[in-house]
């Protein structure tokens, strides 16, 4: 798994920044964005907020939380989420049963294809 440092960097070069632009966007210094992607530092949570959203990620992936660098950045499934939070618990598990049994199905095909 790689570090905050590290994801940082790779995000950061995958957007075509310099340390320098994003130090620039952030209102920051450039030894900071240094400082955090040699791991020497680690951000507050509102500059990881800023940096997640500027590189297009989750502070999630950028923690180490998950592995996904754009999980849940697709509007579609968050406003689809969104709409569960509507539902009773029993409606919510009839639609994540469905969900679960959809996604086996899909699998198997590939698997046995």
């Amino acid at each position: 798994m790689l570090s905050f440092g590290k994801k940082l960097a790779a995000l950061r070069k995958e957007k075509k920044l310099s340390q320098s632009i994003l130090a620039a966007q952030l209102n920051t210094s450039v030894s900071v964005i240094s400082r955090y992607e040699r791991d020497e530092m680690t951000p507050s949570i509102e500059m990881a907020k800023k940096l997640a959203s500027l590189l297009q990620t989750s502070v999630g992936y950028l923690l180490g939380e998950t592995e996904e660098d754009d999980l849940l950045k697709d509007p579609q499934m968050i406003r689809r989420l969104k709409e569960l939070r509507n539902f009773t618990e029993a409606e919510k598990e009839q639609v994540l049963f469905t969900l679960d049994a959809v996604i086996r199905e899909i699998k198997n095909r590939k698997v046995y294809a």
